[in-house]
């Protein structure tokens, strides 16, 4: 287990020694003390990626895709390590981190191995006599902050494309989870990474983060965490008006229509809010029901809350594990309170856990039901096994309700009228939409949002063109250029 900063192709200490402890969520008892990146070893990170730079990016496309393509190998070779230490650093459950977070990660990485080759710039039919053409190029050195909730799988997120692209990369892994991107490091030198190519700084967010944002000779920053956070960053970046990509916070709305299959609809939402314990920027949870199976569904949806197994998220059988911090558990059980104050009814739990998980990070499975959609658990990202429950009845009352908040991540609907889906799916505010499903995602599809929850794109092709900039080439084939002054 790694614990140092990842500088050049080595491990160091960082230059003050600061360190700071990472603890397993399930007992807050301390895996290990990480270094903490300060200025220097920023400067020292971005000092690597320049001279790399030339290097990386100079490459054959093919070349620096069978290196990402060895490492999507050694990711799957290395799959229950990898899986352990997430569980162990996040407290996401190993049934996931081994079914859903490696893999994710594993076929990230294969993706923009096999796109490293594949993108290419256009050419344009412009005037006789000239042809013109377009050029993709990498940015440059690209600073890139990763969260806590899902560490690992964003780890390949930011880098894939950037490095598909040909960038060089200083990252940020969350202070709290950085073991797992530390361990991608150790994998990435043995695929073949040449040194400096790709630099991890895990640091407070207010010190390593906010310099990374402000410094000049970063070239683009690509952001994933909360909203107001987000806001700091752009207001950093101004200084050499470097690139910015955002991918912020989300209060997914998820819609129940009275036509929707309605066993399909209940385990849709289960996973759509209680999935990695609501730690989830697309989570669904704002569950909006048609008034006429409102009771139907909570009839369904409530008694299977209530039986998730909660427990120790290293065992095969927990479906649920704690929150990654003592700080969010205590910021989720805040919203109950919240809730009542605001006249809003608790149907299911609202307590942190019991007995065994007491000393724990645990919150139990969450259901209230707001007293307006203006309330606050009805517009704020609680980011936990919080499920606020509205009800509707015209087609046109959902609509406003799902648009009713300031963030357009993600959300989804539950229907069988074709019509009204595709209506819809164009009228919500929202990066992504799902249909009669919830929270899916791949490599190729675009990821992102709009309105407060950011700008850019995570995944596919849109992500390859927010690692590159755009560069038109005009060449003179057979036209006479006229003399400067006509005679």
């Amino acid at each position: 287990m790694r614990h140092q900063l990842f500088i050049n192709g080595k491990f160091v200490d960082a230059v003050s020694g600061e360190t700071l402890a990472t603890l397993n969520p399930h007992d807050n008892s301390e895996i290990a003390q990480v270094s903490m990146a300060g200025k220097e070893d920023i400067d020292l990170a971005v000092a690597a990626a320049e001279k790399a730079f030339p290097v990386w990016s100079r490459m054959s496309a093919m070349e620096r895709g069978r290196i990402l393509l060895r490492l999507a190998d050694l990711i799957e070779a290395n799959a229950e390590d990898l899986a352990r230490l997430e569980t162990m650093d996040t407290g996401h459950p190993i049934r996931d981190t081994r079914f859903l977070d490696v893999p994710r990660t594993a076929g990230t990485f294969r993706y923009f191995g096999g796109m490293a080759d594949k993108f290419q710039g256009e050419q344009i039919p412009v005037e006789a006599g000239f042809l013109n053409y377009t050029l993709r190029e990498p940015v440059g050195v690209v600073g890139q902050v990763v969260p806590w909730n899902f560490p690992l799988m964003f780890t390949s997120w930011k880098m894939g494309p950037a490095l598909a692209a040909g960038n060089s990369i200083v990252l940020k892994p969350a202070e709290i989870t950085p073991l797992t991107t530390l361990r991608i490091a150790e994998l990435m030198s043995e695929a073949g990474m040449p040194d400096g190519v790709v630099n991890i700084v895990p640091g407070l967010g207010s010190v390593a983060g906010q310099y990374i944002a402000e410094h000049e000779r970063i070239a683009k920053i690509a952001f994933t965490g909360s909203t107001a956070t987000g806001r700091r960053v752009v207001q950093a970046s101004s200084g050499n008006l470097k690139k910015v990509q955002l991918e912020l916070g989300g209060k997914g709305a998820n819609i129940v229509f009275s036509d929707a299959d309605l066993d399909q609809a209940v385990h849709g939402s289960l996973q759509a809010i209680f999935h990695n314990q609501g730690q989830a920027c697309i989570a669904g949870s704002r569950i909006v029901l048609h008034e006429s199976i409102a009771r139907a569904f909570l009839d369904k949806f409530l008694p299977i809350a209530q039986s998730i197994r909660m427990g120790n998220p290293i065992a095969p059988e927990t479906e649920m594990g704690p929150l990654t911090s003592i700080q969010h558990k205590e910021r989720v059980l805040s919203f109950v309170e919240v809730a009542k104050e605001q006249g809003g009814e608790v149907l299911l739990g609202g307590k942190a856990g019991e007995g065994d998980l007491a000393h724990g990070c645990y919150v139990m499975p969450t259901v209230v039901k707001a007293a307006s959609s203006s309330d606050r658990v009805a517009q704020e990202e609680v980011f936990g096994p919080f499920a606020t429950v509205m009800t509707f009845k015209t087609d046109e009352e959902a609509l406003a309700i799902a648009n009713g908040t300031q963030y357009g991540l993600g959300g989804g609907l539950w229907t069988k009228d074709l019509q009204r889906a595709h209506k819809f799916a164009r009228e919500m505010k929202s990066g992504m939409v799902w249909i009669n499903c919830y929270k899916r995602v791949n490599p190729g599809s675009p990821f992102g949002g709009v309105g407060v929850s950011g700008y850019g794109r995570e995944m596919g092709f849109d992500a390859m063109r927010e690692y590159t900039q755009v560069k038109s080439v005009w060449v003179n084939v057979d036209a006479k250029v006229p003399p400067f002054y006509p005679r």
